[in-house]
């Protein structure tokens, strides 16, 4: 019997790294599995992986900075699966991405846009559904650069990365406890380091990679699917009395 057995999870940013993990996970956990992400041919092959053993997935597009699209995107979920008891806020993006010919405000605007706006519309899209139903789990992609400051000599103190992610630790309390007697829980997950698409131009380069891993007490980098358990775990009924939390998942960074 799965942990997730007869419910259904919506994942933006599905199409890589942690978003993908946890797809895949949730479905050998028993969920449907509706996969979202801005690079559609993505999210379409982690679905195909999915069903390929045996679950039930779909996928689509979306721009989570579009709130018509997530609106739509929780609609066709309902549409396809019948319900949505679980969403995965994954989709993510890091000013070491932006355009080379983009000014701090053009990136802050970005980031801000995807990381925190883009959390809020899919939570208040997903909440129309779940609040009614007095049942729901939102599981948000914060980050431990949300909790501490940068160490790593990344920010000039106008990155928006961590001003980003701060905002989706203070969102995920605000909206946990608003939510709280009515059936739908709100977390985070923080992550430490980890190696996904986000993270390539860092863990590619050796002495960043060896820095990085010095900066943990484990000392090492986390895996993916590493973060996919702790977002399991937040998604399941096990984690009934958990709300308004912001987990660190990372090997020791914010007590070190």
């Amino acid at each position: 019997m799965g942990r997730l057995d007869g419910k259904t999870a919506l994942i933006t940013g599905a199409g890589s790294g942690i978003g993908a993990a946890c797809a895949e996970l949730f479905s050998a956990e028993g969920a449907n599995v509706f996969c979202a992400d801005l690079d559609v041919g993505a999210a379409r092959d982690v679905a195909d992986r999915v069903t390929e053993r045996g679950g039930s997935a779909a996928a689509d597009a979306v721009d989570v900075t579009k709130r018509s699209q997530c609106e739509e995107l929780v609609a066709g979920t309902v549409e396809r699966f019948g319900g949505l008891h679980v969403l995965v806020n994954s989709a993510g993006v890091t000013p070491r991405k932006a355009p080379l010919d983009w000014d701090f405000e053009e990136k802050w605007d970005w980031v801000i846009d995807v990381n925190l706006k883009g959390s809020m519309l899919m939570s208040h899209a997903a909440s129309e559904v779940m609040l009614p139903a007095g049942y729901g789990s939102i599981v948000n992609l914060a980050s431990i650069i949300g909790l501490v400051g940068y160490s790593t000599g990344m920010s000039d103190g106008f990155n928006p990365y961590p001003h980003s992610k701060g905002g989706v630790v203070q969102m995920t309390r605000d909206m946990g406890v608003a939510f709280a007697k009515r059936g739908v829980r709100v977390n985070a997950l923080c992550p430490g380091f980890t190696y996904t698409a986000l993270t390539r131009s860092l863990t590619d380069d050796a002495d960043m990679r060896v820095h990085l891993e010095s900066l943990h007490p484990m000392g090492r980098l986390g895996e993916p699917i590493e973060i996919a358990y702790a977002a399991l775990y937040l998604a399941s009924d096990e984690s009934s009395f958990v709300t308004a939390s912001c987990l660190p998942v990372d090997g020791g960074y914010t007590a070190g």
